[in-house]
């Protein structure tokens, strides 16, 4: 799987207003973290959205929108979008998603890294 430059480009879009955002490779493609939450990745497959379990039914009800599947599991609170997504509705998606990750309390920097090293 490719990262899709395109769509990635409309996620940093939306996003170019939020603080504490960084960028991993993930899922196959491009993973996009707020304060420490993944709040959105892109790839050649679409779009995924982190819209929590209290806005999943509000987005499976938009056009193109599916439950995320990883390994034949549901993971709840993800949204897949498939199909063409212009900056439009990349932006609706993203505030969609930053309304749940925002209500989230931030992660410090590194916080997983460290306590796998500490776990060793």
């Amino acid at each position: 799987m490719a990262i899709d430059e395109e769509l990635a480009g409309h996620v940093r879009a939306a996003l170019a207003d939020a603080s504490q955002v960084r960028e991993v490779k993930m899922f196959g493609g491009l993973g996009f973290m707020l304060k420490g939450h993944m709040i959105a990745a892109s790839s050649d497959r679409g779009l995924l959205v982190r819209v929590g379990e209290p806005g999943e039914a509000e987005a499976l009800a938009k056009p193109g929108a599916e439950p995320m599947v990883m390994n034949g599991r549901t993971m709840r609170g993800f949204v897949r979008v498939a199909g063409t997504l212009d900056a439009r509705s990349v932006e609706s998606w993203l505030r969609l998603a930053r309304a749940f990750v925002e209500t989230l309390p931030a992660k410090e920097s590194g916080a997983r890294s460290e306590r796998k090293r500490a776990g060793r």
